[in-house]
């Protein structure tokens, strides 16, 4: 036997010593290749500013399709590729899933790129929306190309009453992803906000297609169902530079009122963090039971608020106090209708 023959003779299946030996090559030369393009790929990004797209991921990916295109394209001089498989073939089925698999990987890395670049919640939610939609499309594609449509087709519609009770039992799911879309483009909150979802109030930590993640001042994470979220009232705390405190401080009715308010602004004006416009304003509010209420309007910073007010509240007990302007207990006048005697000493006054 020659050379040529024993090339062109079969071991298994159909499967030729030369058909092996053009495999081996394939898969070699694209490996060595794919080798060189990544070390490539990895001193450039040494020298380069765009280390955005060149980078070691980059490189890491770029062998990865070499690979992945060695081992599909050894397996044609194999012959392997012409087996039918059900309605398609072996051949189909390996692009197709080549094909998905780098569209994953180019989804993925994009994701991961938007995320670490830009870190407000709308990129994070640009990010999240954009690797589903290039999944999906990609799924399809490759279904396509697997020659697979029609029999999905027809196997979707067999299962018609499997998929509406899907859809019933997914509805929730559902509504938290179509609520998580009106959200991105309503933009109630964004990471870092302080927010009150009904009776929870905390930071915003994270915004998610489906939920929404808030860590209470008491550090527990509370996670918001979407669709709930959008439902309810969301007061943002923080989504405007200043914010107002409000403080009720009541005076004993002996005491004059007008000094008290002129001792109290004078007080807010030595404050550095309260801010000069809007202006603080201080009135009487009304006349308590046992002292007449002021209200105290002070505008802060709106990441300083608690800060600020706990120091409002503090200076503002100094300051009167120093003015010897009282600030009363609770009190109650009693009147009776008739004379009240009080027996001393066992006579009566």
């Amino acid at each position: 036997m020659n050379i040529a023959d024993f090339l062109r003779s079969e071991l298994i299946l159909g499967i030729t010593v030369k058909g092996i030996l053009e495999a081996l090559v394939i898969l070699v030369v694209t490996v060595v290749v794919g080798e060189i393009v990544k070390k490539l790929i990895i001193r450039a990004s040494k020298e380069t500013d765009l280390t955005w797209i060149l980078n070691e991921d980059t490189a890491e990916l770029i062998f990865k399709l070499f690979v992945l295109g060695g081992v599909i394209g050894a397996l044609y001089p194999l012959g392997i590729m012409k087996y039918s498989l059900g309605p398609t073939t072996i051949g189909k089925l390996a692009f197709s899933v080549g094909f998905f698999y780098i569209s994953y990987l180019i989804a993925k890395k994009s994701k991961d790129y938007l995320i670490q670049t830009k870190r407000g919640s709308e990129d994070r939610i640009k990010a999240k929306l954009f690797y589903y939609t290039f999944i999906t499309v990609a799924l399809f594609l490759a279904l396509s190309f697997a020659g697979v449509m029609g029999e999905l087709g027809a196997l979707l519609a067999a299962a018609g009453i499997t998929g509406i009770v899907l859809g019933f039992s997914s509805r929730t799911v559902v509504a938290n992803f179509i609520s998580g879309i009106f959200m991105y483009f309503d933009k109630p909150l964004q990471i870092g906000d302080a927010v009150q979802v009904g009776d929870v109030q905390g930071v915003v930590e994270d915004i998610r297609i489906l939920s929404t993640r808030i860590r209470t001042w008491d550090g527990t994470l509370v996670r918001i169902p979407n669709e709930a979220l959008f439902n309810s009232n969301i007061v943002n705390l923080k989504r405007y530079p200043a914010r107002r405190v409000d403080v009720s401080v009541g005076i004993a009715y002996a005491e004059d009122a007008e000094r008290a308010i002129d001792v109290i602004l004078k007080t807010l004006d030595e404050m550095p963090l309260v801010l000069a416009e809007p202006e603080p304003k201080v009135y009487v509010e009304s006349l308590g039971d046992s002292s007449v209420v002021l209200r105290v309007w002070a505008w802060a910073p709106s990441e300083r608020w608690f800060d600020v007010r706990a120091e409002v509240v503090r200076r503002i007990k100094e300051a009167l106090d120093e003015a010897e302007i009282e600030i009363p207990f609770p009190q109650r006048v009693n009147w009776f209708a008739n004379e009240l005697r009080v027996k001393i000493d066992g006579k009566r006054d």
